[in-house]
């Protein structure tokens, strides 16, 4: 790989977009190739092994377009698949995991939520994470049907609203003063959620620690385009390209494959 190769991202749908956004903005001169693979939406229904076999598909779509690096923009996948990724592939990939880190460093009350799929709930990666932190009460919620109405264009839908309510509320009468976003669709929810929380209660995500890792890791191994380089984006769907063309405020062309 050279530095001149694109990165490559992958999500079960748009979600992952707020990953590609910060990385974008922190690395404006790299290419990056975006994959979203709507048509298996949403991946914390699935079970583990589903979600590797869904994973090892989208990795290798993304080594034909010579990726130098790939990102697993979505929770689920990294917290089941990341590892067996690592093993099989000899290319350095980025996960991401929700944020619990800096909420449980930095809580005050030592209660924080975090709102994620049941598939990043469930896993191993999670737990690990979560008992490191013994002394922070972390309240979990189980996004049901989220990630289904932001694939369908519902994010300011009357049943968006109704799902938050339902979701938050347990969070705040258990006093929390972090709520942790774990799934990378939901940093869309954030001006809904926002209307909902106590302004005290600070919201974190993981875009921007993603987006320093992956400079950190291109500077070790594999290096930066030239700054004086245009870069291109591609963004690739399985499904309908709607959805997605309005996320990225139809700023960029979507191509429909069926990878």
């Amino acid at each position: 790989m050279t530095n001149n190769n694109p990165i490559g991202l992958f999500d079960s749908g748009i979600g992952g977009t707020s990953i590609w956004s910060a990385i974008h903005e922190l690395l404006p001169h790299e290419d990056t190739i975006y994959l979203a693979d709507s048509k298996n939406a949403p991946y914390g229904q699935k079970s583990k092994e589903e979600i590797i076999a869904l994973s090892i598909k989208n990795t290798e779509f993304l080594l034909h377009q010579n990726c130098k690096i790939i990102v697993v923009a979505c929770n689920t996948a990294t917290t089941n698949a990341i590892k067996e990724l690592r093993a099989k592939y000899d290319i350095p990939f980025i996960g991401i995991e929700p944020a619990i880190k800096p909420a449980a460093i930095n809580s005050q009350k030592h209660v924080i939520g975090i709102l994620a799929t049941q598939g990043t709930l469930n896993s191993e990666l999670f737990h690990q994470t979560a008992e490191k932190f013994q002394d922070t009460k972390i309240i979990e919620q189980i996004g049901h049907g989220l990630v289904p109405l932001i694939e369908n264009g519902g994010i300011n839908s009357p049943e968006m609203n109704e799902l938050l309510h339902l979701y938050l509320q347990p969070m705040i009468a258990a006093n929390i003063d972090y709520l942790v976003l774990g799934c990378s669709h939901y940093p869309y929810l954030i001006p809904q959620i926002q209307k909902i929380l106590p302004k005290d209660i600070k919201i974190i995500d993981s875009g921007e620690a993603v987006a320093r890792q992956t400079k950190n890791i291109l500077l070790e191994k594999a290096g930066l385009h030239a700054e004086n380089h245009l870069a291109k984006t591609t963004f690739y769907t399985n499904a309908d390209p709607k959805v997605l063309s309005e996320i990225l405020e139809n700023k960029y062309p979507v191509i429909v494959n069926d990878f």
